[in-house]
């Protein structure tokens, strides 16, 4: 083919397990492309929260956070519909960063590593053909001895590829719409909330530029029976419960207009497709209950880094590094995932979480199992 750009890896998406994969290979002098369909830096509906364990790992990719004064949250608080309220302390904490803030310093660390960063680019096709992926873009077209997926929760990709979840439209994992705020508010920097209403909870955490994160998710028929109005549904459905209407009466929005998302959906994905690695919300998502999806697209990435390595030295063969990066992230990830699942079901109904609520706050060792479940060691 003419004109086409060759590297050793592409990588789709440049959200935190791209951009945590493209700084480990191109630190090793490899040829690295990430595509990114946004210009950073942008907004992603997040909960931006993270937990410590990927502390070490982040600085090591060359973000100094133990000097950027960020929030280190170590508390947790969840309320039910009814407005029971829970309280816990988190172990491992975490520390709160806004995506704004978090993915444009890592672009430019992955820029300063010589990798390349096409931005505002849509990859429209990927074939594998000769032991070659060939990859067909909105900037042209690019070949790769390597390709990686890590681009979100649902893309153009997962539609033409036909993944099994995208055809789960009405289980109790599919099709949830989420929203952001960044707001000023009093509320404790060193915890975290989780306030939940009818099929649906919502988070509230401190991030950086003394800002905190206001991210709620539910379900699209909530959003329907509200004539398609956010205002509209957060009055008739979140303001029920007194917690949140607290936090939205008493709060100053820093942007009026929140980011959202459509057609989420937790069920199950794979890691693999037509020999394509799948990293982040493509390989499978945590549900935000649990607040770990950011710490597990870095993991993930660093699962992915040296089985690449190992492929493009020529000491495995694809199939070995296909088989051997699917093998660690499952046996990494999968327990989590199940238990967040497991969680976000059980949370839908307001009696089933009212009463998983009291549950756990007469029995303190429920919340300890579910905590430590959901969080994963330092990698």
């Amino acid at each position: 083919m003419l004109n086409v750009q060759q590297y050793d890896i592409a990588i789709i998406g440049g959200g935190l397990a791209g951009l945590g994969l493209s700084i480990q290979l191109g630190k090793l002098g490899y040829r690295v492309a990430l595509f990114e369909k946004e210009q950073y830096p942008f907004h992603k509906v997040c909960g931006e929260y993270i937990s410590m364990e990927s502390w070490n790992f982040i600085e090591s990719l060359g973000l100094p956070l133990s000097q950027m004064d960020l929030p280190l949250i170590k508390k947790l608080i969840v309320s039910a519909p009814n407005g029971t309220v829970l309280t816990a302390s988190l172990p491992l904490g975490g520390f709160g960063i806004s995506r704004f803030t978090l993915d444009e310093a890592l672009k430019k660390i992955a820029v300063a590593g010589n990798v390349s960063v096409f931005e505002k680019c849509k990859v429209e096709e990927v074939v594998f053909t000769n032991d070659t992926f060939q990859l067909h873009t909105s900037l042209g077209d690019f070949s790769s001895r390597v390709c990686c997926g890590s681009f979100g929760k649902r893309s153009n990709l997962d539609i033409k590829w036909k993944r099994d979840f995208i055809f789960h439209k009405n289980n109790k994992l599919s099709n949830y719409v989420g929203v952001k705020y960044h707001i000023k508010a009093n509320f404790a920097a060193d915890t975290i909330a989780l306030h939940n209403f009818k099929n649906g909870y919502c988070g509230i955490s401190k991030i950086n530029n003394d800002e905190y994160c206001l991210c709620y998710l539910t379900t699209a028929a909530n959003l329907s029976d509200n004539n398609n109005s956010i205002q509209e549904m957060e009055q008739n459905v979140l303001y029920r419960n007194r917690h949140i209407k607290n936090i939205f009466e008493n709060s100053e929005r820093v942007f009026k207009t929140p980011a959202t998302i459509s057609q989420i959906s937790f069920s199950k994905k794979t890691q693999l497709h037509d020999h394509l690695l799948l990293l982040g919300d493509a390989a499978g998502m945590i549900t935000p209950l649990c607040g770990n999806g950011m710490s597990m697209a870095l993991h993930g990435s660093k699962i992915a880094a040296p089985v690449i390595d190992h492929f493009l030295q020529n000491k495995i063969s694809r199939k070995e590094l296909e088989k051997a990066y699917a093998a660690t992230w499952r046996k990494t990830f999968a327990g989590r995932l199940r238990t967040g699942r497991i969680l976000q079901s059980f949370f839908g109904g307001q009696w089933r979480t009212n009463l998983l609520i009291q549950c756990m706050k007469i029995i303190p060792g429920i919340t300890k199992w579910i905590i430590a479940q959901t969080h994963g060691k330092p990698f």
